[in-house]
């Protein structure tokens, strides 16, 4: 705002003195005080307002002046409420340095020249705030991205005092000004998000977390990826971005909301022009999906591969490892706890691709196009990842006599294991699974099954299908967001899930209720002596010594199990169906 806009107002009781040509002095803020130097707290720019108490008398009034016009002050107020008339030397002093000087009537308090010249400022600032972002917005629709959310986020910062961040549904930092944004915050953030999204309020939602308050603005994705005027909130709630804002706007203007809503929005647009990147590298996955099932020969589908190779890997040409991740996404009918699945109402193949694609990106790279090793089709009700994996260094050979001269010392023999680029299942969701709960809410699931790697073309339809089984594994357990690896399909873990409830019953109640309620009834700890016994191999002396028994008290229990249940403990078999009952109840 101008100087002369002041003069304008009648209820802020102002009168001039002098500077009636520095009227046109932009005003960037407001400061009262009765500092004889307060130079420290000015950055130029400033109304600044006082009540004389720095006076004392008439040599005063210069030095005064000379620092408010060496800080580059717009102005100076003095009010008449403590020495009546203002004195004639502080006009002399602010014509000698060119700074205009008004009279405030001992009626009007610093208070609400303070409250108008803010209220002022902070509008016009929005004002030219909104320009920008609508100028910015026509250079991302009709170009060049222009510098991307980052340009207007600065602008929020510089402009309004905002600190504000771009979020995916997991909480990853997409955009920022200033200091990164730390992941067990974002995370938590994003939860906050995704639980007030599902309860149909509008944003933006309020959320306080770690001491500080803030609101989250969802940014919908309105581009050729968005679901068209979406029937239920399900359907995007686990892929839209947020904008999450260091303020609490419960109390901003209409002003201030619309604005930060025309951020979101331009904000969504470059979120279309990035997904829409990823077209390609979606369409490679899904030729190479639909060569697989279909049986195609290896040699056509090593083909397609040495095609999407290089998009996926750029500058290695071709991917020595691939592994394949399938999840789904799954929804039980409104208002039951576990119902059926209701497939139809909601289209499950796109959630479950897109929260795919944030899940599989690689947590060290930062920025938003940290995914572009990633391609994701979808088929039915899955998502099937492509994932290529870069090569392991093998180890240096050693000779019979230990290792070459050019070899690593001995500690780092086991190195290709700590660089091992493998997804592993339980690492994908160890930081999303929090988050996304509270997207699923009651009535969602996430399983996620992934694959081993392999080296080439014909091991693809097996690393599908054991990608597979393992998502059937984790919908097995208990669990919103659940996750099973490869490794688990060469054990036990795999059947068990898929025994049927009465038959476990069954099997259990034979073996182990009798323990159980001979434990009952002469606290026995037959059923903790038959775990510490398997768990030890059979060995006597290793589980006596775990249970701090005896040995022949250890073999009186073991007797008084074999007798209880008919079993042979020094059988395999009988250890076996043990192991498996206890694993079971």
């Amino acid at each position: 705002m101008r100087l002369r806009a002041l003069l304008e107002t009648d209820a802020l009781g102002l009168r001039l003195l002098g500077g009636e040509d520095e009227l046109d002095r932009t005003v960037r803020g407001v400061m009262t005080t009765d500092l004889r130097d307060p130079s420290r707290y000015l950055s130029g720019g400033e109304l600044v307002l006082t009540g004389l108490a720095w006076r004392r008398d008439a040599s005063d009034s210069e030095p005064f002046v000379r620092i408010l016009a060496g800080a580059g002050v717009a102005g100076l107020a003095a009010g008449e409420a403590e020495l009546g008339d203002i004195p004639a030397d502080l006009v002399e002093a602010c014509v000698q340095h060119r700074l205009p000087l008004f009279a405030v009537n001992e009626t009007v308090a610093f208070a609400t020249i303070t409250e108008h010249v803010v209220r002022q400022v902070s509008g016009e600032r929005a004002g030219d705030l909104a320009a920008v972002v609508d100028r910015h917005r026509r250079l991302m629709t009709s170009g060049p991205a222009g510098g991307g959310p980052e340009v207007v986020l600065d602008l929020l910062t510089s402009d309004l005092d905002l600190r504000a961040w771009v979020l995916s549904p997991t909480g990853r930092q997409i955009a920022g000004a200033g200091a990164p944004l730390p992941a067990p915050l974002g995370a938590a953030l994003a939860g906050h998000h995704l639980a007030a999204t599902r309860t149909g309020r509008r944003g933006p939602y309020r959320a306080a977390v770690a001491g500080s308050t803030y609101s989250l603005f969802p940014i919908r994705n309105a581009g050729r990826g968005a679901v068209p005027a979406a029937r239920d909130v399900r359907e995007s709630v686990l892929s839209d971005w947020l904008l999450a804002v260091e303020a609490d706007a419960s109390d901003w203007p209409a002003a201030r909301l619309d604005l930060l809503q025309g951020v979101t929005q331009l904000i969504a647009v470059e979120r279309d022009r990035r997904d829409a990147a990823r077209t390609v590298r979606r369409r490679l996955a899904q030729e190479v999906l639909e060569l697989v099932q279909a049986g195609a020969a290896p040699a056509e589908i090593a083909a397609r591969l040495r095609v999407a190779a290089p998009v996926l890997l750029p500058g290695l040409g071709v991917a020595p490892q691939w592994q394949v991740v399938v999840a789904r996404v799954d929804w039980t009918a409104a208002g039951t706890a576990g119902g059926a699945g209701v497939p139809g109402d909601i289209a499950g193949g796109p959630v479950a691709q897109a929260l795919l694609e944030e899940i599989l990106v690689d947590p060290a790279v930062s920025g938003p196009d940290s995914a572009d090793r990633i391609a994701v089709a979808h088929t039915g009700e899955e998502a099937i990842a492509l994932v290529p994996l870069p090569a392991v260094p093998a180890p240096l050979p050693e000779t019979l006599d230990g290792p070459t001269d050019n070899a690593a010392a001995p500690d780092t023999a086991e190195a290709p294991t700590a660089q091992d680029p493998a997804l592993h299942a339980d690492a994908l969701l160890a930081s999303v699974r929090e988050p996304l709960s509270a997207g699923l809410a009651d009535d969602g699931r996430l399983t996620l099954g992934v694959s081993a790697a392999v080296h080439s073309a014909e091991g693809l339809r097996g690393a599908l299908e054991e990608a597979r089984h393992a998502r059937r594994v984790a919908a097995a357990r208990p669990g919103r967001v659940c996750a099973a690896g490869h490794h688990e399909l060469a054990s036990h873990v795999l059947l068990l899930p898929f025994v049927p409830d009465d038959v476990r019953r069954a099997f259990t109640a034979r073996l182990l209720d009798p323990l159980r309620d001979y434990d009952r009834r002469h606290r026995a700890e037959l059923i903790e002596t038959l775990e510490a016994f398997l768990d030890c191999d059979g060995s006597w002396t290793r589980c006596a010594a775990r249970l701090h028994l005896h040995v022949n008290t250890l073999r009186y229990r073991v007797g008084r199990i074999e007798q209880l249940t008919g079993r042979d403990l020094s059988r395999l078999e009988d250890k076996l169906d043990f192991f498996l009952a206890l694993r079971m109840s």
